[in-house]
C-alpha cells in the first residue's frame, strides 16, 4: 500500500501500547539500582549477613530483568487489563476439558520443545557463543533450559484451554515433527521466523546485561558537574542500561496472556540482512576493530576535539544525552513488546509520534556527533574520507533496516497503514526530513494545521 497516495486519516491512530508499561519498568529499574549501590547501608541496617559490597555482578543484573518483568507484567494485567483483548486470541469465559486440549497441547509442547533442542544446537554449533560477554548468557540459558521444560507443561494444558484457535504456530510444528496431517508450511516459516529471532537476540541481550549495569552500579558521581565528558559518557551509559533492561524483557515476555506474543516474523530476506549487519559476530566483520566498513580509524571523538572549550563541550555533552535519551526511549515506549524484527501491535505515542523510526534516527545522529569521522589526529586526507563513507554506509544500512521493517508492518495491519500515512503528512520530523530532502509534496489547505 502506497500512503503518498492515500487520504491521511483525520488524527493520529492510538497506540496499541500503553506508555505506562515502559515507564513502570524504568522506575523498578532506578530502584533497584539504588538499592544495589546502597546494599552496604541495606546489610548494616537489617543485619543481614552478606557481603558488605554493592550489588554489582552479573546475577544483579539478572535479577532486575525478573523485577522489571514481573511490576511490567503486573501492571499490564492489573491496571490495563491487557488479558483481556481480543487480540490474544484468549476466551476466559468458556475453558474447554483437560480431556479436550490433552492432545493438541502435547502436539504443541513437541513443537516447542523441538524448537529449543533445535535453538541449542545452533549454540553448540556458533563458537561466537562460547566467548566472551556471550558465556554469561549460555550459562543463563543452559540452567534455564529444566525449569522451562517442566513449566511449559502447565502453562501449555492451562492456556490451551483457554486458546480460540488451538492450531497455533507451535502446534504446526509438533505436528510437523509427529507426522500427523494438518500442518501447514507458512506456519512453519512463521514460528521459524519467530523462534529465530528470539533464540538469537535473547542470547545477545542477556549477554550485555552485565557490564553495563555494573558500571552504573559503581559508577562515581562526585564531582562529575565539573567535567562534561565524563557526566556525558555516565548518562550515556545509565540510559544504555534502561534500553538494555527494557529491551530484554521484551525478548523474554512473548506471552499471549500479556498480549505481548509475536504475531509475525519480518519475512523479507533484506530485513534479516539488514539487522543481522548490526549485530554479533557479522557486526564484527564489518564494523568492528578491523572491520570493512570500520569508520573509528584515528578519530579520538567529540571530547578530544573540543577540549578547552568548556561551553561547547556542555552543549556537546546535553545533545549526545538528549540524542541517547530519545534512543532510550524508542525502547520504553514499547514495554513489554520490543523485539527486532517482529510485528507484536502498533506504537504510536511517545518519539513515534515524531518520527517513524526515532531509535535509528538517534542513534546515527548519536554517532556523527560523538565519533565526527572527518576529523582525524593522523591528518590523513584518506582517513578522514573512509571514515565520513563508512559511516554513511553504517546510516545507509539503518536506512535500509527502516525500510524493510515499514514492509512489514504495512503488509500486516492496518492501523500501522494509517499511522504511516498520518506521519508522512504531520509527524513532525518525517515532515521536515522529507523537505530538507526535498520529496515533500504540498499540502492541501485543509492540511496545513494539525488535527485537533
Amino acid at each position: 500500500m502506497n500512503s503518498d497516495r492515500s487520504a491521511p486519516p483525520a488524527s493520529l491512530p492510538s497506540s496499541d501500547i500503553s506508555p505506562w508499561v515502559g515507564l513502570v519498568g524504568v522506575v523498578t529499574l532506578f530502584i533497584w539500582i539504588m538499592i544495589c549501590r546502597h546494599w552496604p547501608d541495606v546489610v548494616t541496617m537489617l543485619g543481614l549477613p552478606g557481603p558488605h559490597e554493592r550489588l554489582s555482578g552479573p546475577y544483579a543484573a539478572l535479577l532486575s530483568i525478573g523485577l522489571l518483568g514481573l511490576t511490567m507484567s503486573a501492571w499490564s494485567v492489573l491496571v490495563e487489563k491487557v488479558h483481556r483483548r481480543p487480540s490474544t486470541g484468549i476466551d476466559w469465559h468458556n475453558p474447554r476439558s483437560l480431556a479436550d486440549v490433552r492432545r493438541t497441547a502435547m502436539t504443541k509442547l513437541v513443537g516447542l520443545w523441538g524448537t529449543w533442542a533445535i535453538i541449542a544446537v545452533i549454540y553448540c554449533l556458533g563458537r561466537w557463543y562460547w566467548d566472551g560477554q556471550y558465556l554469561f548468557a549460555m550459562h543463563v540459558l543452559t540452567w534455564a533450559i529444566v525449569p522451562m521444560v517442566v513449566l511449559s507443561v502447565p502453562y501449555v494444558l492451562w492456556l490451551e484451554r483457554r486458546l480460540v484457535n488451538t492450531r497455533d504456530h507451535a502446534w504446526h510444528f509438533g505436528a510437523f515433527l509427529l507426522g500427523q496431517d494438518g500442518w501447514d508450511a507458512a506456519a512453519l516459516r512463521k514460528h521459524g521466523r519467530a523462534w529465530a529471532i528470539k533464540g538469537f537476540f535473547g542470547a545477545f541481550m542477556i549477554s550485555i546485561l552485565p557490564p553495563g549495569f555494573a558500571s552504573v552500579v559503581n559508577a562515581d558521581f562526585s564531582g562529575l558537574l565539573d567535567h562534561p565528558v565524563e557526566l556525558g559518557s555516565t548518562l550515556f551509559e545509565l540510559l544504555f542500561v534502561i534500553d538494555v533492561q527494557i529491551g530484554t524483557v521484551g525478548y523474554l515476555l512473548t506471552f499471549r496472556p500479556l498480549d505481548s506474543h509475536i504475531r509475525s516474523g519480518n519475512p523479507f530476506l533484506a530485513g534479516w540482512v539488514a539487522a543481522l549487519l548490526c549485530y554479533p559476530p557479522v557486526v564484527y566483520a564489518f564494523m568492528g576493530n578491523g572491520g570493512i566498513i570500520q569508520y573509528e580509524v584515528n578519530t579520538p571523538g567529540w571530547g578530544y576535539w573540543l577540549d578547552g572549550q568548556t561551553t561547547l563541550l556542555w552543549i556537546w555533552a546535553g545533545m549526545l544525552v538528549f540524542l541517547t535519551a530519545v534512543y532510550a526511549w524508542a525502547t520504553v515506549a514499547y514495554g513489554i513488546r520490543f523485539s527486532n524484527l517482529t510485528y507484536r501491535g502498533v506504537v504510536t505515542n511517545g518519539p513515534y509520534r515524531f518520527t517513524r523510526h526515532p531509535a535509528y534516527l538517534s542513534k546515527n545522529a548519536f554517532w556523527w556527533l560523538s565519533v565526527l569521522p572527518f576529523l582525524v589526529t593522523s591528518g590523513s586526507l584518506v582517513d578522514m574520507v573512509r571514515n565520513t563513507v563508512f559511516l554513511g554506509a553504517v546510516s545507509a544500512i539503518y536506512y535500509w533496516r527502516a525500510r524493510t521493517e515499514e514492509a512489514h508492518l504495512l503488509a500486516e495491519d492496518e492501523k500501522y497503514r494509517a499511522y504511516h500515512a498520518w506521519m508522512e503528512h504531520h509527524g513532525p520530523i518525517t515532515v521536515a526530513i522529507k523537505r530538507l530532502l526535498g520529496t515533500a509534496r504540498r499540502r492541501p489547505a485543509q492540511d496545513a494545521q494539525p488535527p485537533a
